[in-house]
C-alpha cells in the first residue's frame, strides 16, 4: 500500500492522531487525487461492513479440531532415545567382548595331552590372567581419558538441550 491509502485507511477507521486528521481532512477537500481514492476506500468499507461472515458448522470445526489432535498424536515423543547412542553402546561392548574373547583363546594351550602321541582328550590349559598387570600404567589412563572425553560430550548433548527448551 502506498502512504496515501494507509492514511486514508487510518482516517476512515479513525486511528489517526486529532493533527493529522484535519491534515487528511484538508488535503481531501483541497486535492482531487485523495478525494477520489477516498470515495473508492469508503465505498469499499461500507461494502465490507454490509458482508454477512459464515460461520462453520460446528461438525466443521469439530473435524478440524480431530485432526490437528491426531496429527499431534503421530509426532513422536520429545525423550525419544537417540539411535546413534545405543549403536556406539553396543560397538563399545562387542569390541570389549570380541578383544576378551581374543586374549583368552590366544592364551590357551592347544597341544593337548603332554608326551603322549595321542591327543585325546584335549587338556585345555588356560594361564592365570592377572588384572593387576591392566590396571597400573598407560591402560587405566586412557580408560579414564576415554570415559572423562564421553562424559563431557553428555553434558555438552544435555546443557544444549536445556538452552534451547529455554529460548522456545
Amino acid at each position: 500500500m502506498n502512504s496515501i491509502e494507509e492514511k486514508l485507511w487510518n482516517y476512515i477507521d479513525g486511528t489517526l492522531p486529532e493533527a493529522d486528521k484535519q491534515a487528511v481532512a484538508l488535503l481531501i477537500e483541497q486535492d482531487e487525487i485523495y478525494r477520489t481514492k477516498y470515495n473508492e476506500l469508503l465505498q469499499l468499507n461500507t461494502e465490507f461492513k454490509s458482508m454477512e461472515l459464515d460461520e462453520p458448522s460446528m461438525a466443521f470445526t469439530y473435524n478440524v479440531m480431530e485432526t490437528i489432535r491426531s496429527e499431534k498424536a503421530m509426532d513422536p515423543l520429545k525423550a525419544t532415545i537417540n539411535k546413534r547412542i545405543i549403536t556406539g553402546i553396543a560397538a563399545f561392548f562387542i569390541i570389549t567382548i570380541a578383544a576378551m574373547l581374543v586374549y583368552a583363546l590366544s592364551s590357551v594351550d592347544w597341544s593337548g595331552a603332554r608326551g603322549s602321541g595321542l591327543k585325546m582328550p584335549v587338556e585345555l590349559n588356560l594361564k592365570a590372567v592377572h588384572l593387576s598387570s591392566y590396571f597400573n600404567g598407560p591402560f587405566i589412563k586412557g580408560f579414564l581419558f576415554f570415559d572423562l572425553v564421553m562424559g563431557l560430550f553428555l553434558l555438552d548433548y544435555y546443557l544444549r538441550r536445556k538452552t534451547l527448551a529455554k529460548g522456545q
